[in-house]
């Protein structure tokens, strides 16, 4: 009997399953300048849905790639993200099509922030990150 309500403790406070999001290293091209970036790699519908959502924190030169299997249209919200992001959205060839701010949401009802373009590829930073940076709609991102 002891033995079975210790395995039943220990079924209910392991620890969670993590899901294992691939990291890597682009870089974005503006002018003759090269900006690295690490980005964690979103090219699941799991790990998509998610996001950045429930992140306290990114750190300065660190961000989110969204991958899509093919070119896609229609926007991001921010509902339950905590901090406010800037996104990119670029076509397959890695060009910057469109960057747009977003606010952070804890609301039952939020934004759609939408960029009215089709696209490739997304990359979420922290606000003002492209601004900072020079990065511009016509600058490339590297990504292999």
């Amino acid at each position: 009997m002891l033995k079975n309500r210790i395995k039943l403790i220990r079924l209910l406070f392991r620890p969670k399953k993590q899901t294992n999001i691939k990291t890597k290293m682009i870089k974005v091209i503006s002018g003759k300048r090269i900006i690295k970036l690490i980005v964690q790699v979103a090219d699941t519908p799991k790990i998509r849905d998610k996001g950045l959502m429930f992140v306290n924190r990114l750190p300065e030169n660190e961000g989110m790639l969204f991958v899509f299997s093919a070119e896609t249209y229609g926007g991001f919200w921010m509902k339950n993200t905590l901090i406010p992001l800037s996104i990119a959205f670029l076509n397959a060839d890695g060009k910057i099509l469109k960057i747009l701010d977003m606010a952070p949401c804890k609301e039952d009802i939020c934004p759609t922030y939408d960029p009215e373009i089709s696209y490739h590829y997304a990359l979420e930073v922290n606000l003002g990150w492209f601004e900072k940076k020079q990065i511009r709609a016509g600058d490339f991102v590297i990504i292999n």
